[in-house]
């Protein structure tokens, strides 16, 4: 089994560095600076463990690859890319290959699904930083992580449960799970919080937001029958899996929308994160006045190339609370 990593970033990079130093056979592919580094000079993996420097073979597109049946392609960009990615992929004639979706929200396996046949999704849940050309920070100590996997829609087949067994050996606490997706719609409660993250650094006043973001997701979930896993439910998988630690000269500086930002990548995920809920609200008849209106805070940085905590809470509750007002109005005419 060979593992493909499409996306070597902080979460694809870390994965791909794990599996290649317990002796997997892994392949990134990675584009612009990042890639011409990786191929030059290999991966500069920073960990709680140390300091390490990997020649795993890299090329810049998939094209490059010469694809089998038995390989697995995670796919770890960020999900505005991921329809591109699939594209590049048919392209290239591999219509039985089994693709995992390594990645946040939950549109991408519904993606992957109208392409492909055998798609699992995975639930990610490690801290990792990609900021420079090369290098892939990870401050997870213990476990390197959770990635639990199953089959989307549902199931466990041996795909998963090889992945997992690979990953479990390469230090990830990953577990073959046939509803996944429960807690990757639990994991996207979280992930709603990551524009207010990369607005304002969770500032002052930010928590009364993220109440209003999480109420209104689960109203969604109810309307569209969405099984979730419970607050409780996610507090007792990611118990004592890992602790974050210190890395002198690497800070813990942000999460993936905050990095984005801080890259000037010129896009941003908020659209598969806060979008979700405000699509789900406008199938199902249920007002995301909040999701709605960070959806838009986070075009506008992008747009604009603010920098990460350039917008408050105040105003970003401001707007909320008028688009919430005009809604009802529109409602009631």
């Amino acid at each position: 089994m060979r593992f493909i990593i499409y996306g070597a970033g902080g979460i694809g990079g870390t994965i791909g560095a794990r599996l290649f130093q317990q002796g997997f056979e892994v392949v990134l592919i990675a584009r612009g600076d990042h890639g011409r580094v990786l191929q030059q000079r290999g991966l500069n993996l920073v960990a709680p463990d140390g300091e390490f420097q990997l020649e795993i073979p890299t090329v810049l597109h998939p094209r490059d690859l010469t694809l089998h049946r038995d390989d697995v392609l995670l796919l770890a960009m960020k999900s505005q890319h991921t329809v591109a990615a699939l594209e590049e992929l048919l392209a290239l004639g591999a219509p039985e290959l089994a693709v995992v979706c390594a990645q946040n929200g939950v549109a991408n396996e519904r993606m992957a699904l109208r392409r492909f046949e055998r798609v699992s999704a995975m639930l990610v849940h490690m801290p990792t930083l990609h900021l420079a050309p090369g290098q892939v920070i990870t401050h997870a100590a213990g476990h390197g992580g959770i990635l639990d996997t199953g089959r989307f829609p549902g199931g466990v087949d041996d795909t998963v449960r090889l992945l997992t067994g690979a990953l479990s050996q390469a230090g990830f606490s990953a577990r073959p799970d046939a509803a996944v997706m429960r807690l990757k719609y639990a994991k996207l409660l979280a992930n709603l919080n990551n524009v207010l993250e990369a607005a304002n650094d969770f500032g002052p006043g930010a928590r009364d937001i993220s109440r209003l973001l999480k109420r209104e997701a689960l109203a969604c979930f109810a309307a569209a029958g969405i099984d979730c896993a419970s607050a409780e439910d996610m507090r007792a998988r990611e118990e004592g899996v890992y602790e974050y630690v210190d890395l002198p000269g690497y800070p813990r500086v942000g999460g993936s929308s905050w990095q984005s930002i801080a890259r000037g990548t010129g896009n941003i995920e908020t659209d598969y994160l806060n979008g979700e809920i405000v699509q789900l609200g406008r199938l199902h008849g249920v007002p995301t006045p909040a999701n709605a209106v960070c959806q838009a805070v986070a075009r506008r940085m992008v747009n604009e190339r603010l920098a990460p905590g350039s917008i408050a809470s105040e105003t970003i509750l401001a707007e909320i609370e008028r688009a919430a007002r005009n809604g009802a109005a529109a409602s009631s005419a």
